[in-house]
């Protein structure tokens, strides 16, 4: 982990503090509870944590709405909390990754507040501004991700404001250089304290069109979206205009500037594009981004030719850049369900984390996909999620992959909070899976994560090596990674059936067991995998 290249192929782990772990008992989780669980995180085997927003904010997305970018909201803790957590997380050998929401802030920011008040003041142009048209409607027909037109009236400067998410999240202007100065001394600020990395939300939403022309339809046979609900207006449109503009690409190489006056600092950028895997390559190549990641493996598709699709389309177009891979995050709904079904089995569980443990690039894991959690169906009553909120029922929001940390199996709060009544309801189905009783069972999904992450580490060719995809009848999944003089064969079986698959023929093959998922065997220049198998050999 002393290496300034420690993020290639490092595994990182996502905490969600609302969902972690409540100290204070009020029923939301915070940094102390983090502290508390870190020996736990350092125990899977994870190379670094991310952590999502804990910074001054409304709430209104949870706080991906900052209001102040160096101030932690007294909702998880203090400054002093931070710098305790900084500090064990690096002495237990884990590099510490924080989310920055660059693109826009909380309509309760200092910046915001005084941009409003007129079209004179020191800030007017901080934010994206724009005149009604003749008839009084918005500037242009962009729309928010969250639904509905993207400008909101303020009538103060009786102007449009941009948001291209919430109404509660106007969008800076990055196209005034003060903004961007700003914007990178809060990160100096972090760097300074002693952060490795950065998680880099919505990165390419920093810069809009500065005619503010329309974006085109979209025919309707296209309006699929990953991420947002499918009745979605956002859906509608072309986003060619409202984000991905060539300007942010001067922007990302001053932010790399600044990292790479800090050795060993890393940025992974979160892309969402009309074609995010060619903006992955953009973002990624020398001196911009470390790395990149977008949705395309957090969709519904789960064949073993959309999985070597979206990873050979990316290979074909990055240069030196590097992805990250992720199968869950706070966004979507959680992999065991949405790949597995109402009733994921433990087998299935555990093909999931080799599954992306083998592609190259880093990898992103999400708190409590190494339980297996499946997605916790949440009452519309104690819906928290105002995405899900405004589009119930046909999509149900974020809050279901959210849900609190089931520590323990008995008890209310599950191990996760003292309170009568978590923010948001712990399932039953989650108790069963809690940690403490996965801990006894040996071949528990948290055990066989654990055995594959430590195995993991020992192989470089699945850390550092290159890809390459070998044809196989689906569901079987079948590619080399070679690094350093050895090649590996790695074979998945995604489906429910056995499956006898013909070994490649100019291959000399050694089996090697790997510990954690289920294994299939090679005899006879076959490779025989049960359900949710997998075969690692070396190749010679």
């Amino acid at each position: 982990m002393s290496d300034p290249a420690w993020w290639r192929g490092a595994v990182i782990y996502q905490i969600y503090p609302r969902s972690f772990l409540d100290t204070d008992g009020n029923g939301v989780g915070d940094l102390p509870g983090i502290i508390d669980k870190l020996d736990y995180v350092a125990s899977l085997g994870v190379d670094a944590i991310w952590i999502s927003p804990f910074f001054l904010s409304p709430m209104a997305d949870f706080g991906y709405d900052i209001a102040d970018y160096r101030e932690v909201d007294p909702l998880f803790g203090t400054m002093a909390d931070f710098d305790r957590l900084l500090a064990k997380a690096h002495a237990l050998g884990l590099k510490v990754m924080i989310d920055q929401v660059l693109s826009h802030t909380s309509s309760a920011h200092a910046w915001f507040r005084e941009s409003r008040e007129d079209r004179t003041n020191a800030k007017a142009d901080w934010y994206v501004w724009a005149d009604a048209r003749a008839d009084g409607t918005a500037p242009n027909n962009w729309m928010s991700l969250f639904g509905g037109v993207a400008w909101r009236w303020e009538p103060r400067r009786e102007q449009y404001y941009l948001h291209n998410f919430l109404a509660a999240q106007p969008d800076l202007n990055f196209h005034n250089p003060q903004v961007r100065a700003a914007t990178l001394a809060n990160l100096r600020f972090w760097l300074d304290k002693g952060v490795d990395a950065f998680r880099l939300d919505a990165i390419n939403f920093c810069f809009h069109d500065a005619q503010l022309r329309d974006n085109p339809p979209k025919p309707v046979e296209k309006r699929v979206g990953r991420g947002f609900s499918p009745d979605n207006p956002y859906a509608f449109q072309y986003h060619f205009y409202n984000n991905t503009r060539p300007e942010n690409l001067l922007f990302l190489e001053d932010l790399r500037r600044l990292t790479d006056e800090y050795p060993g600092a890393a940025t992974l950028g979160e892309i969402s594009s009309e074609d995010s895997l060619a903006t992955t390559a953009e973002y990624t190549r020398a001196g911009r981004l470390h790395m990149g990641y977008s949705f395309e493996l957090l969709v519904d598709d789960f064949s073993a030719g959309y999985i070597r699709r979206t990873v050979e389309t990316l290979e074909a177009k990055v240069d030196e850049g590097w992805p990250c891979w992720a199968v869950s995050n706070h966004d979507v709904e959680r992999a065991a369900s949405r790949w597995g079904g109402a009733a994921p089995a433990a087998d299935f569980v555990k093909l999931l984390a080799a599954l992306v443990g083998s592609l190259r690039g880093s990898v992103c894991i999400y708190q409590g996909e190494e339980l297996g959690l499946p997605e916790a169906e949440v009452p519309f009553e104690a819906l928290q999620d105002p995405y899900g909120i405004a589009f119930w029922p046909n999509f149900k929001g974020r809050d279901g992959c959210r849900t609190p940390m089931p520590w323990i199996d008995d008890g209310n709060g599950a191990g996760f909070t003292s309170a009568e009544k978590s923010w948001l309801p712990i399932p039953a189905a989650h108790r069963a899976l809690a940690v403490t009783r996965q801990e006894a069972d040996a071949a528990s999904p948290l055990n066989a994560f654990r055995r594959f992450l430590r195995w993991r580490k020992t192989r470089a060719a699945l850390v550092l090596g290159a890809i390459r995809f070998l044809d196989a009848d689906e569901p079987v999944l079948m590619f080399t990674r070679a690094h350093g003089g050895e090649t590996l064969l790695v074979v998945l079986n995604l489906g429910g059936e056995d499956r006898d698959v013909a070994a490649p023929p100019d291959m000399r093959l050694a089996q090697i067991d790997c510990p954690g998922p289920r294994n299939g065997r090679i005899q006879a220049g076959r490779l025989l995998l049960p359900p949710h198998a997998v075969v690692y050999a070396r190749v010679s």
